[in-house]
């Protein structure tokens, strides 16, 4: 019997344990992940791998290089994060979310791993090293045949101690630093670089792709360059999604459906598509049906994730939460869909972004429901209005997720659409709200 059949509150209590972990250590580095890893006998070393790093994309992209390797035949393990509702969305093989069994097992199996590095450290494990630690060894025990990894955004730990045979960068943007950060933040993100190794990258703003070229340069790594080596010739809108034209590095792939939403998402596909070829050692003659076969399958829960529903406005689901991330969905928005009015529900955004993010979205808002977690509602709405600067958007605050939908709802009718934005923990929230299972 397993332990979860012996206690169904099992799982719930093991994801209590990890998030007790706490999600960042004061002293970050890559000592304590590499500590575990090596008291495993590496795992992370078990099998080759593709490294997604940058500051927007990384998610979807990690996804459409697993579809695109599944689909030729090859068995693909890929780790992204965060997770919208269950950490075993981070863990999948085939696609397959891990087992709330299996991620049991591995924890248990982890435990004692765990204890002996807490005690060799001033800071435990942390929430993110444990559960990257457990996707390296489920990986490595399937085994799979290639690992898809989504690292940070701003420090690769844990995830870039695994091996990086393609390294791809979905665009670094800043997010108000000035170049030097821009130089620190890129530093870091093409430190798992390997000797002669091959990047595949966004078209970067000057001061990372000086960074990104100096490093390939320094380790004889090659670089393919999105807009130079490989382009996106065309995309055409379609229902559900778009279609697009993709010239790749071994030969050009036409008329490509990827069942999402945004520009920004058939440059993600180009990245992937030669992340893969890259992978498969540039030896052409990939099947353009295959090839179809496999972005057709990609889902993305939360990036402009639309969700329909009977006698009722649809929703458009997005974590936008800067300002890059804002304007992408303000123009989705407007070449995409043709709602009659729009109410945006904006989650709990920092102080610092709420102004930048809302300014994008203010002329396309007919009335704004903000989520006041922990804030009180009356200082938060003058905010809200002050932030949509001329807009003539009224403004309403919710308590909560559930209430701010229930509210956005009754204010839009089936023509009009609820835009619902912020952290993905709010889209997590949403997605609960709505009836959706764990993405």
């Amino acid at each position: 019997m397993s332990s979860l059949e012996e206690d169904p509150r099992a799982y719930e209590s093991a994801v209590a344990r990890l998030t007790a972990r706490g999600f960042e250590a004061a002293l970050p580095g890559v000592e304590r992940a590499t500590t575990l890893l090596e008291l495993l006998g590496r795992p992370d070393q078990a099998y080759p791998a593709i490294s997604v790093m940058g500051s927007h994309g990384k998610s979807s992209t990690t996804r459409m290089v697993a579809s695109l390797l599944s689909a030729l035949g090859l068995k693909a393990g890929s780790y992204t994060a965060p997770h919208l509702q269950d950490v075993r969305e981070r863990i999948r093989i085939a696609d397959e979310a891990i087992s709330r069994e299996v991620l049991l097992e591995r924890l248990d199996e982890l435990e004692l791993f765990l204890e002996e590095v807490d005690e060799r450290y001033p800071e435990p494990v942390t929430f993110s090293e444990t559960v990257s630690t457990i996707a390296f060894a489920h990986f490595a025990d399937a085994p799979v045949d290639v690992g898809v990894l989504e690292g940070g955004s701003e420090g690769q730990a844990p995830m870039s101690l695994g091996r990086a045979d393609v390294t791809v960068l979905t665009p670094i943007l800043g997010r108000g630093r000035d170049d030097e950060d821009l130089d620190a933040v890129t530093r870091a993100l093409t430190e798992p670089v390997p000797e002669a190794g091959l990047v595949v990258t966004a078209a970067q703003p000057p001061a990372v792709d000086s960074v990104v070229r100096e490093v390939c340069r320094a380790r004889g790594a090659r670089l393919l360059t999105a807009g130079v080596d490989m382009i996106v010739s065309e995309r055409r809108l379609a229902v559900g999604g778009q279609h697009v034209d993709l010239e790749a590095v071994t030969g050009a792939f036409d008329d490509l459906y990827i069942p999402l939403h945004g520009r920004h998402q058939a440059d993600n596909a180009l990245l992937a598509l030669a992340a893969v070829e890259g992978f498969l050692g540039f030896q052409g003659g990939l099947d353009a049906e295959i090839i179809r076969e496999g972005l057709a399958a990609v889902q993305v829960p939360g990036r402009l994730e639309v969700v329909r529903r009977t006698d009722a406005s649809t929703v458009v689901l997005d974590g936008a939460t800067d300002v890059h991330a804002a304007e992408a969905l303000a123009a989705a928005l407007r070449e995409e869909f043709a709602f009659r009015h729009r109410v945006l529900v904006v989650g709990p955004l920092r102080e610092d972004r709420l102004e930048s993010v809302l300014t994008p979205l203010a002329d396309l808002a007919d009335h704004v429901v903000a989520v006041a977690e922990g804030v009180a509602a009356s200082s938060h709405a003058a905010r809200l209005s002050e932030s949509l600067g001329e807009s003539r958007a009224s403004v309403e605050v919710a308590d909560d997720v559930p209430s701010a939908l229930e509210l956005a709802s009754g204010l839009a009718a089936e023509e009009d659409g609820v835009v619902l934005f912020g952290p993905l923990e709010t889209i997590g929230a949403a997605r609960a709200a709505l009836g959706l299972g764990s993405g």
